[in-house]
């Protein structure tokens, strides 16, 4: 092993990185989605949300995680803001209202911890992916008995989120360039959604075949003992860590189930 590069301030990030197990990373990032779900608290929310701003900072991450972040949260966040920020039922400090729609305090507040709750777990989920590498994944997985082929296909799909916001952003380039116009209107906007999924969805199948092709090509569907030549590091602190943490999940899940049932 080559000593890192001096003067490289991201040399020590990549090396703390490496030292630490994809499955335990994976355990973070499942782990705080779902205590941020159960939690529904907005200062929770936003607390994770400036955490994955920092890690995606100090990791170098940060130009490639706020892009795919914005692209998965901005149409998302405009349809929570319209559908509860305008036909919320228990809204009752009316601001303005147009016919049956009623912008109302409460719907506003209801749609903003919404989006703040999806922003926090998209957030984590990507500060994930990005950093995370699929080799590493699939032989931190093969390890703990995962098959091949199912180990490759989960690793794919756990970093499939920034592939798709970067084909996303291709796919409108190029539409946009052979003349699409998206304006304001609703209309306009479902249209041009309809020209862009339709494509975006063709070539994530084509993608799939071709994957499940070069896996069987290389034996991965084929039964029988396995040889990993990969070495990723693992420790009892960190077996432990993620023991916990699922318990952690498993906690917070019930214990919203409990409350809710209670009503509170």
């Amino acid at each position: 092993m080559t000593a890192p590069p001096a003067g490289n301030p991201a040399a020590p990030a990549t090396a703390e990185r490496e030292r630490l197990n994809p499955l335990t990373s994976f355990a973070v990032a499942g782990s705080t989605a779902v205590m941020t779900t159960a939690a529904a608290s907005w200062p929770w929310s936003l607390t994770v949300v400036a955490a994955c701003i920092v890690l995606s900072l100090a990791a170098g991450t940060a130009h490639r995680v706020l892009p795919a972040a914005a692209a998965v949260m901005v149409p998302l966040g405009l349809s929570l803001l319209v559908l509860h920020g305008l036909f919320f039922p228990e809204g009752r400090t009316v601001l303005a209202a147009w016919g049956p729609a009623r912008i109302t305090a409460e719907g506003l507040d209801f749609a903003g911890q919404r989006t703040l709750q999806l922003a926090a777990v998209v957030m984590a989920l990507l500060v994930f992916s990005f950093n995370v590498r699929v080799p590493d994944l699939v032989a931190a997985l093969s390890a703990r008995g995962v098959q091949g082929r199912f180990a490759f296909v989960l690793a794919s799909t756990l970093t499939l989120l920034p592939a798709i916001a970067r084909r996303a952003r291709s796919i409108r380039q190029a539409q946009e360039s052979r003349g699409l116009v998206i304006s304001r209107s609703l209309v306009s906007r479902a249209a041009a959604f309809r020209l862009q999924a339709i494509p975006l969805v063709l070539s994530l199948i084509e993608d799939a075949g071709t994957r499940a092709a070069a896996l069987e090509a290389r034996g991965l569907g084929n039964a029988g003992p396995r040889t990993s030549y990969r070495m990723v590091p693992d420790s009892t602190l960190q077996r432990a860590a993620r023991s916990v943490l699922v318990l952690l999940s498993l906690a917070a899940v019930v214990v919203r189930v409990v409350l809710a049932g209670t009503g509170g």
